[in-house]
């Protein structure tokens, strides 16, 4: 049996709490205007834009809708909301696109 190691092992600091991505991510749908479909704690799931956020709250920008303000405690996810693609083509040579969708 070998004896244990030697209690010399420097205790990991633990993540910190707030990375800066969030901020940056929120910051970037919200400049290029990106359809994103908010899903809440409750289930329900709304769908527009992100117009401004802050530590605590987003708003959220809808068409033909009363915007939203949604504080962040009440939202479960937030996705890019899918971009609508068209009937695959035909490219210039006549061949298909192989179904791709690119």
């Amino acid at each position: 049996m070998t004896p244990p190691l030697p209690n010399r092992r420097r205790s990991k600091t633990p993540p910190p709490g707030e990375t800066g991505q969030e901020a940056l991510y929120l910051k970037s749908l919200s400049e290029r205007k990106i359809p994103v479909s908010v899903k809440l704690r409750d289930g329900e799931v709304v769908k527009g834009w992100i117009e401004y956020f802050d530590d605590g709250m987003l708003r959220l920008t809808r068409e033909g809708k009363p915007n939203l303000f949604i504080y962040k405690h009440q939202i479960r996810s937030i996705t890019e909301a899918a971009k609508r693609r068209g009937p695959f083509e035909t490219a210039s040579s006549g061949a298909a696109t192989g179904g791709h969708g690119l």
